[in-house]
């Protein structure tokens, strides 16, 4: 019996080590749920099941509460963190979405070929079908007018009011007297037989230089031959706009009002294929690579310079004429 209440004081002991163990065990447990479940806690006293050794329960309850706050640190800078990763990552997304969108509208309203009206800029005069009753400008449109796209049908009766129309016919007279007088082609001699030579092979120029760049090839490029004045901005400004619809036009595969550019096909390759085949009515010596590029160039030149008229007319017939042509 001696030994057996000897040995009350260290199974007590044991005991109270091993309850101490337990609530210790639960304790770490539970610190690990919130850690992986970063939940937050709540500020309140720490609370452990009554251990039989003061010191122990202290220490324990103490180490305890380090730990609890520890984690609670960790779990409120690793939510703070993961919002601020995702505020970083949402704002440029949405910065990027929002300046698209204002950069889209910024960009529709300030294309050239935009027809939308802007009310704070005053546009005087509109375009009218010739220009001085003598050069047909059946291809323009006036500032802020809205046109639906072209269908074939229409685009080869566009090409024959700019080739048929009585304005056309003085057009190339006028062109052909000036290629006349500078005896432009030696083989066509001297007098009336020479200026009707000149005025024949310039009407089958400009009628194939139409029907290549006004019809045939815009039907199969989906492309809008006719011309939109700018009208607004200062003089450079507008001629550089009406040079560059040389190499750019609209597209007709787009809905009406939304301007989209793309590369004028037909004014580059038409402009080419009309000067390939006037080698075919023009004398020999002038079926050359090198003549025939030089009158590519030339009625490109040409067709340059009646944008910048045609740019121009509107002002021009306001201011001068007063709207009277």
């Amino acid at each position: 019996m001696e030994d057996e209440n000897s040995m009350h004081p260290s199974q007590s002991k044991t005991s109270s080590m091993s309850t101490e163990s337990k609530v210790y065990e639960q304790f770490i447990l539970r610190i690990r749920k919130i850690s992986l479940s970063n939940a937050r806690f709540v500020s309140s006293p720490c609370q452990f099941p009554a251990i039989e050794d003061r010191d122990t329960a202290y220490s324990s309850s103490t180490q305890g509460c380090v730990l609890m706050k520890h984690v609670t640190s960790r779990s409120i800078s690793f939510v703070c963190l993961w919002g601020l990763l995702f505020i970083a990552a949402t704002l440029p997304a949405m910065a990027q979405q929002s300046g698209d969108s204002s950069t889209a509208t910024a960009n529709s309203a300030n294309l050239p070929d935009n027809p939308a009206p802007n009310p704070a800029i005053s546009v005087t005069g509109q375009q009218t079908k010739r220009i001085l009753f003598v050069i047909p400008n059946f291809r323009s449109v006036s500032v802020d007018q809205v046109l639906p796209p072209q269908s074939p049908k229409e685009k080869f009766k566009l090409m024959i009011q700019e080739s048929f129309d009585y304005s056309s016919f003085i057009y190339v007279g006028v062109l052909a007297g000036a290629a006349d007088i500078q005896k432009s082609y030696p083989e066509f001699g001297d007098g009336a037989d020479a200026y009707g030579r000149y005025y024949w092979h310039g009407f089958a120029d400009n009628l194939s230089g139409n029907f290549f760049t006004e019809a045939a090839l815009p039907v199969l490029t989906h492309e809008d031959p006719r011309y939109y004045t700018l009208g607004r901005g200062g003089v450079v400004k507008r001629t550089i706009y009406s040079i560059s619809r040389l190499a750019i036009t609209r597209s007709d595969l787009t809905a009406t009002n939304a301007a989209h550019n793309t590369l004028n096909i037909s004014e580059i390759v038409g402009n080419g294929a009309a000067a390939g085949i006037s080698g075919l009515y023009y004398p020999s010596k002038y079926r050359t690579w090198t003549k025939t590029g030089q009158k590519w160039i030339l009625q490109i030149g040409l067709d340059g310079a009646s944008n910048i008229v045609k740019e121009f007319w509107p002002d021009i017939n306001h201011y001068v004429f007063r709207g009277s042509n």
